[in-house]
């Protein structure tokens, strides 16, 4: 235990060509590990922290003014404290993930940017647009997958699986350290920037379980507690409503989140912690939206626009129900889809070896076959090839008819809903195409080994 003055152990992690894995047998590192506890509580002499107030009592003892150092020292002590309570903590943790996410988002949002100025730039010559719209994404593809290799190769992937194990005791090899917080944010945004369909939601989770643990070492400095183990995993459960919160201003649904995260078990106490920090996340996110001028006020993050006085129909409920149970067959097979993909990939020797090798080559091919795809004036121009992941939710949301009496060309398509407009077909041919391009690309863009979730592609599926 930290505590007690004794380092824990982490299981042993291997990185293979698209996920990390950890190799040691979990009942296996349990018993040597407490096998090596019991050995060193045996011979475990009086710590240097003990022989420290030993001594000082021994001194404010000799001393002349004795009550009065000690009623400082105690007067000391209670204000470091109060300084390290639990709100304080919950604030400074929403504070930074609601800074980091509108960073990222702010960068991210510029990167997407230039890559369509670049794509727009060159619209005399059809051969240059397209190098440069696959170009684009691969390069920020392969430098995202070569900075998180080199850095830390633990912030690949979503982060999900691997914090239900913290949840639950298990230490993780510098999972949660300074490093691989760097390396999570910076990857991730290059990820993100280069338009590929991922998302942020799991990775977030990650990165704000990174930033409670770094900020309960900060903590620690005012206030003991924070090195008590029990506590760090409370925080870590808060921690992921706050990855939640900060994504989608959500934080009810972050609550929720980090409830199912930690199944097993989940302390009555640690509601109020993971509310009150992804409220104040959610809040001081949408804040800075407005500060940017990119909202007029505090508003939901992907807005509708439904009739509130009567949103919908009981004879629509029959059609609701069918949606739910065909995406929930849809979900299932998206996740045997991109299962199938990774163990394919490991089954063939050949290619997992050279491509071990190359680390950086699965990635750029991955990503310019799916950049290919999408190019506007080619295949793109059935899918709505040129939106972004942002601007396909904003026109799936918008509550307008795309047809009139049953015919789809006498909608006026507008802004960003052009996009779906194609003369040689509809826009429900267009959706269909969309639907089950964008399902493959997805279930193969989250196999890639850069820091990526997989909750935004679905839920554009899904809408």
């Amino acid at each position: 235990m930290p505590g007690n003055g004794m380092e824990p152990r982490a299981l042993k992690y291997e990185q293979t060509l698209m996920y990390g894995r950890y190799t040691q047998d979990l009942g296996v590192y349990a018993k040597e590990e407490a096998a090596r506890i019991r050995k060193e509580r045996e011979h475990r002499k009086p710590g240097r922290e003990e022989q420290a107030r030993v001594a000082e009592l021994r001194e404010y003892d000799e001393s002349r003014c004795a009550k009065c150092k000690i009623c400082c020292v105690h007067s000391q002590r209670i204000l470091l404290s109060r300084i390290g309570e639990d709100w304080i903590f919950l604030i400074l943790l929403g504070l930074v993930m609601a800074l980091v996410s509108w960073v990222m988002d702010f960068t991210i949002a510029v990167c997407l940017q230039a890559h369509k100025w670049m794509y727009g730039g060159l619209e005399s010559n059809v051969f240059l647009q397209y190098l440069a719209w696959v170009t684009y994404p691969v390069v920020l593809i392969t430098f995202s997958a070569g900075f998180t290799q080199i850095l830390a190769p633990q912030a690949v992937g979503s982060g999900i699986p691997e914090m239900k194990t913290i949840l639950r005791g298990v230490v993780l090899k510098e999972y949660l350290t300074l490093k691989t917080f760097i390396a999570k944010v910076i990857g991730l945004t290059c990820a993100l920037g280069s338009g590929m369909p991922l998302g942020k939601e799991g990775p977030f989770v990650h990165v704000a379980s990174m930033c409670a643990a770094l900020l309960s070492k900060f903590m620690s400095l005012f206030g003991g507690i924070y090195e008590n183990e029990s506590r760090n995993i409370e925080m870590l459960a808060a921690a992921c409503a706050v990855g939640v919160g900060c994504c989608f201003a959500a934080p009810i649904g972050g609550v929720l989140f980090s409830i199912e995260v930690t199944s097993t078990f989940f302390a009555v106490r640690n509601y109020w912690r993971g509310f009150f920090a992804a409220t104040f996340s959610a809040f001081i996110f949408r804040v800075l939206a407005v500060w940017n001028k990119d909202e007029e006020t505090i508003t939901a993050l992907f807005k509708t626009r439904f009739r509130l006085d009567f949103p919908f129909d009981l004879q629509e409920l029959p059609a609701f129900a069918v949606i739910g149970i065909a995406s929930g067959f849809g979900g299932a097979l998206f996740v045997y889809l991109n299962r199938k993909i990774v163990e394919f990939m490991r089954k063939q020797k050949a290619i997992n070896k050279f491509l071990m090798k190359k680390r950086l080559l699965f990635p750029a091919v991955v990503t310019l076959l799916i950049s290919t795809l999408t190019f506007p004036p080619g295949f793109g121009q059935f899918m709505a090839g040129q939106l972004t992941q942002k601007e396909t939710l904003v026109t799936l949301f918008d509550n307008c008819t795309w047809a009139q009496q049953g015919i789809s060309e006498d909608f006026m398509f507008r802004g960003a809903s052009n996009a779906w407009k194609n003369p040689k077909t509809n826009v429900f041919v267009s959706l269909v195409v969309f639907i089950l391009m964008k399902f493959w690309m997805s279930a193969l863009a989250t196999t890639l080994p850069v820091p990526c979730g997989a909750f935004m592609p679905v839920f554009v599926i899904g809408e």
